[in-house]
């Protein structure tokens, strides 16, 4: 297929990204804009930033829960819907899980409705990893791992997969769940309780001090918002739908982690420890060999590499975010 040929197709096919206007949907909406692709965003702005989409994408403001999605697919011509928007913030849900369980369950329901009703072609879910597993058995979760979630978020983003695949299957639309890890990267909120790499990013950059949760010898896979982005980009140019396991494979400790980011940050200040939070796993790292079979996702960014690049991003844009 020419060039011109596969740019007249994207120009077929709009997209709508909820919850584009984060961290990881900006990164999202520019790749599929590269493309060709029309795309519409929806978010309410209550934790995205509008400066962070092109001028030419469409925002609708609205909340998942309220805005009159039938309508907005149909007008829009909406060929297949990359699903963001959501309470990310594990000890948030904890503490208010009624909240959680309305944004990221209700909210799941009227999106799988309203694509179900519209004959949209696929939904591309964002869904979590190591929230939705638990502690892992062996060394790695993949996907037929048992489901153990230990918080309120993780238990809402499982009962989002089935009740996407429940409402949607049925009427043809194709459901891809895309099980993330730990995401970071530029753009990431330095201001927040979710992402814990821009949070100490922020605060060390700023000359303050940061802090651990427990002892920090609990562990985590980290994988970087551009390696998300080309999996999202995969399950939708695939057309494949089913679960997959998105990360790098790798099992870093929170206290390796905050070594790291302290060294890319230049600066030599010990973290502070404080008890561990309710709702929080001591293990997570994913088996990702399904991805690179099927998606053809076999290289990652490399930690420390990564870490780099979004401290410079940091340096250069605290002022911009109001940090």
């Amino acid at each position: 297929m020419t060039n011109d040929a596969t740019s007249s197709k994207a120009q077929d096919q709009p997209l709508l990204v909820t919850g584009g206007a984060g961290f990881i949907g900006s990164h999202l909406v520019e790749a599929f804009l590269a493309q060709g692709h029309p795309v519409v965003v929806l978010d309410d702005l209550s934790t995205g930033d509008a400066k962070r989409l092109p001028k030419e994408v469409r925002l609708e403001r609205g909340d998942l829960r309220d805005a009159a999605l039938p309508e907005l697919l149909r007008e829009e011509r909406i060929h297949a819907v990359f699903h963001l928007a959501a309470q990310i913030d594990v000890r948030k849900s904890m503490a208010d899980p009624l909240f959680d369980a309305e944004v990221n369950i209700l909210g799941t329901i009227r999106l799988a409705q309203a694509a179900a009703a519209e004959r949209v072609s696929q939904i591309v879910f964002s869904s979590t990893g190591g929230a939705i597993y638990g502690d892992p058995d062996g060394f790695a979760a993949d996907e037929n791992h048992p489901t153990r979630p230990y918080s309120a978020y993780g238990i809402a983003k499982l009962a989002g997969e089935k009740y996407l695949d429940a409402l949607c299957s049925e009427a043809g639309v194709k459901v891809t769940c895309l099980r993330y890890s730990n995401v970071y990267g530029p753009r990431q909120d330095g201001r927040g309780e979710a992402g814990v790499i821009g949070i100490w990013m922020n605060r060390l950059l700023g000359g303050e001090e940061a802090v651990i949760y427990g002892d920090g010898l609990q562990s985590r896979d980290f994988i970087h918002v551009a390696d998300v982005v080309a999996a999202n980009r995969a399950a939708f140019e695939s057309g494949k739908s089913g679960i997959f396991n998105i990360g790098a494979g790798v099992e870093t400790t929170i206290n390796e982690l905050y070594r790291l980011v302290a060294e890319s940050c230049g600066v030599s200040r010990p973290a502070r420890y404080l008890p561990g939070k309710p709702g929080e796993q001591r293990r997570s790292v994913l088996d990702v060999s399904k991805a690179a079979r099927e998606l053809g996702l076999v290289e990652h960014v490399p930690l420390a590499g990564g870490l780099n690049a979004t401290a410079l991003w940091f340096r250069g844009h605290r002022a911009f975010q109001g940090l």
